[in-house]
């Protein structure tokens, strides 16, 4: 009974690692449609462009990265800008 038993073990735990791998990886690369969504809600006023407070209140990543995105200093984002860094991060 032993003998069965570990390599069950074994291949839950692999299954384990695995599912929590695939879900990580997932946090880490938002598609295009959740970055539209949660940029959508970040942007309070409605008019496509996200500031610094909007960015800081809704995507923090993004706060944090501001300037760094913002290369023109027009002192707000677009989402094509926000999706322009995702890619070449």
């Amino acid at each position: 009974m032993k003998s069965t038993r570990i390599p069950r073990v074994m291949a839950a735990l692999a299954v384990a690692i695995v599912g929590t791998t695939c879900v990580h990886a997932q946090a880490q690369k938002p598609d295009a449609d959740d970055v539209a969504k949660v940029f959508a809600a970040a942007d309070k006023d409605g008019n496509g462009r996200l500031t610094l407070d909007e960015a800081k209140a809704g995507m923090p990543r993004v706060a944090k990265n501001f300037d760094r995105i913002d290369k023109d200093k027009k002192g707000y984002l677009t989402l094509d800008q926000i999706k322009s860094m995702m890619t070449t991060r």
